[in-house]
Parts: structure tokens; sequence; C-alpha cells
């Protein structure tokens, strides 16, 4: 199945905010997603017969040694293993219109690990110490220049 990917706008926030688990406990995670969405740095996965029906999102990031990082991607619990992280991460990389993408998740999350690997990542490298005994492993992707 295929979802429409779209820039995110600030009236998606109360959604984005049911897809992000972490987001339901965490000011500072809504205060994130809120600054991603106002400045134009998210996009979101929705049901292409309705907008409104968030499936899924995805920020970007420049933040990262001034490189494009791919930030945060979240897929509602009901729409995972279905497809909707590669359109996401896909769509995401061509938005960069960059030479190269990173990004990085915990070395727990096997499916996103999985996921970018048959997206063609890499490894790149890895930071301890920002969750307890559950290193932060970066990952990089070449794109064509065109």
């Amino acid at each position: 199945m295929s979802w429409r990917i779209r820039q995110a706008v600030l009236s998606d926030l109360e959604g984005l905010f049911r897809i992000d688990p972490m987001a339901a406990n965490d000011a500072g995670r809504r205060e994130w997603i809120e600054r991603a969405v106002g400045s134009f740095e998210c996009w979101v996965a929705c049901e292409a017969a309705d907008e409104s029906a968030l499936v899924g999102f995805g920020c970007l990031s420049r933040q990262f040694f001034g490189q494009w990082f791919i930030a945060l991607v979240m897929v509602s619990s009901t729409h995972r293993r279905c497809g909707v992280g590669q359109q996401i991460v896909t769509h995401l990389e061509r938005v960069t219109c960059a030479g190269k993408i990173f990004t990085s998740t915990n070395a727990s999350n096997g499916p996103m690990r999985q996921l970018l690997t048959r997206l063609g990542y890499q490894a790149s490298g890895i930071v301890e110490n920002l969750d307890l005994d559950d290193p932060e492993l970066i990952f990089v992707k070449f794109l064509s220049s065109s």
C-alpha cells in the first residue's frame, strides 16, 4: 500500500503526538516536534483518501555537523511493518537534494536497523551513554547527486 507524504502543518500536531509514544509524557519532545513542524522540517504520511488520517511522520535537521540528518521517524503502532517507514525515509532522502544523509537509531531497535540496511544505509559510528546500555548507532547513505 502507498500513502501520501506531505509537509506537516500545525493542525497535525495532536495527531503527531498520538503517533509518538514519548510525546505523551514529555513536554520537551512535543516542543521539539512543534518546532520541526513550524520550521518546515517535518513530513507526514497519511491515508490517500483522508489527509487528516496520519499514519506516520519523519523529521529532518541540519544540526548534525551541518549535514542532513533524519532526526526522527515514527509510524503508528497499527501501521508498522507495512512500508510506511520506508516511504517516509525515501521521501526525506529526496527532499534533501544532498549527496549524503545521516540518521541514527538505538542498537536495540532491530526493525529500524533492518529498514536502514534494506535502504542502503551503512554504519558510520556509535555514540555511547545517551541511553543506558543501548548505544546510538549512526548511519549514512550516499545519494546520487542527480
